[in-house]
């Protein structure tokens, strides 16, 4: 499958703060969900609401005024939003993740 051609199929939110979007060609990317604060913030239910976008190589969540593109996530990019906010880095990434 051509990677331009990649989208997300399905998403999920795990307990232990991580987010994993599993992808039309068989992978799943499972990243930090403090590296998306609006999506942290979010409802579960906003983040449940989500929809693809940017012809097939985003997802949007109009509850939570988020936007994600599958190549940002298949480089690993944390939001903009996040890499702005040394606090919001240092205050919660670690407490998100411990077991």
């Amino acid at each position: 499958m051509n990677i331009s051609n990649v989208t997300a199929k399905a998403i999920m939110f795990h307990r232990n703060g991580t987010m994993s979007v599993k992808l039309s060609d068989g992978r799943t990317i499972t990243v930090p969900l403090a590296w998306y604060p609006r999506l942290l913030k979010a409802k579960p239910a906003a983040r449940r609401n989500w929809e693809i976008s940017a012809a097939g190589r985003g997802i949007h969540w109009p509850d939570a005024d988020e936007d994600l593109s599958i190549d940002g996530l298949l480089r690993g990019e944390p939001s903009p939003e996040y890499r702005r906010n040394r606090n919001f880095k240092t205050k919660h990434f670690h407490h998100e993740l411990r077991p």
